[in-house]
């Protein structure tokens, strides 16, 4: 079966060849025909699982539609390249090939096809390569966005934000979680606000700045329902136990639900969020007061006992 499909695709690149000629009757190459013989060639391979030479076919196939000023199917020539690249493991130069084929869909005049192609590109090197993930990932955002698609943005900007938590790049996570935040607030989505906010406070906090997340909180009473939402009053608790150093109240924060079911990502911020000063609760001074006043009180309790059986039980 294979040896017939490889012979299959070497009479496609013989009669691709043919087309390409040129003579005293024909000046003009047939680039329309030769690509549509290497692309019959390349799937003939690929049958074979000779991924190499489909790769082979696949460039040819882009080349000869470049030639014949059809950037679409060069594009999708390209991209097809890459996925042989794919099957072949050679991941990092399949997403160059892919990357290629995004620019050319921009230049054809079909941004939707190219952002599409950057968000398969993103997946194919994102447990490779997680920064060059994130790169594509925005790169598939700010095309969505250009062309006012905003929800797929939104799904591309997540994507980016949650690899950046993993790899702990938190200072561009708190400005990615920002854009998505701004975004789902001019979509009006203001529930999916209030979890992005609790996000960005995690990612604060983990960052050791307080008044950053402060910020993020105070800022959002903005977002119409999040004052008096179970978000806010959650958050509000948090940075109560974390300025107090109460390491008790921010683990019971972030144990209940509402933060538990969150992203995964996001979940594990708030299971590893520690207070700074080894999560001692502070005593307030008037605490410490009532204490002393509480241990007199006993003492003296225990000085009456004492007399009243000093004199014996008669």
């Amino acid at each position: 079966m294979a040896a017939q499909k490889i012979n299959e695709a070497l009479e496609h690149i013989a009669k691709a060849e043919k087309y390409l000629k040129t003579g005293f009757l024909k000046w003009k190459p047939d680039y329309d025909s030769a690509a549509t013989e290497y692309g019959k060639a390349a799937v003939a391979f690929k049958n074979a699982k000779q991924f190499d030479q489909a790769r082979e076919a696949c460039l040819r196939e882009a080349e000869a539609h470049e030639n014949n000023k059809a950037l679409f199917h060069a594009a999708k020539a390209y991209e097809q390249a890459g996925m042989m690249l794919k099957e072949m493991q050679r991941l990092p130069e399949a997403v160059q090939l892919i990357e290629k084929a995004s620019m050319m869909y921009l230049e054809n005049g079909t941004p939707d096809t190219a952002a599409i192609a950057l968000e398969r590109a993103g997946k194919l090197i994102e447990n490779v390569s997680p920064e060059k993930a994130v790169q594509l990932y925005q790169q598939a955002a700010s095309v969505f966005e250009n062309e006012e698609r905003l929800r797929q943005a939104l799904e591309m900007l997540g994507k980016a934000s949650r690899l950046l938590v993993r790899g702990r790049r938190l200072d561009e996570a708190a400005l990615s979680l920002q854009k998505e935040k701004s975004i789902y607030k001019e979509i009006e989505n203001y529930p999916t606000c209030y979890k992005k906010t609790i996000a960005q406070v995690l990612v604060h906090l983990h960052r050791n700045d307080y008044v950053a997340a402060e910020r993020c909180v105070r800022e959002s009473y903005s977002i119409p329902g999040f004052n008096g939402s179970e978000d806010c009053a959650a958050l509000e608790q948090l940075l109560e136990g974390y300025d107090q150093q109460d390491q008790d109240q921010v683990s019971e924060v972030c144990n209940s639900p509402l933060f538990k079911y969150m992203d995964n990502d996001y979940a594990k911020l708030g299971l590893t969020l520690v207070v700074p000063g080894g999560g001692i609760k502070k005593k307030s001074p008037n605490a410490a007061q009532d204490k002393a006043r509480g241990s007199a009180a006993a003492g003296s309790h225990a000085d009456e006992e004492e007399d009243e059986y000093s004199g014996g039980l008669c």
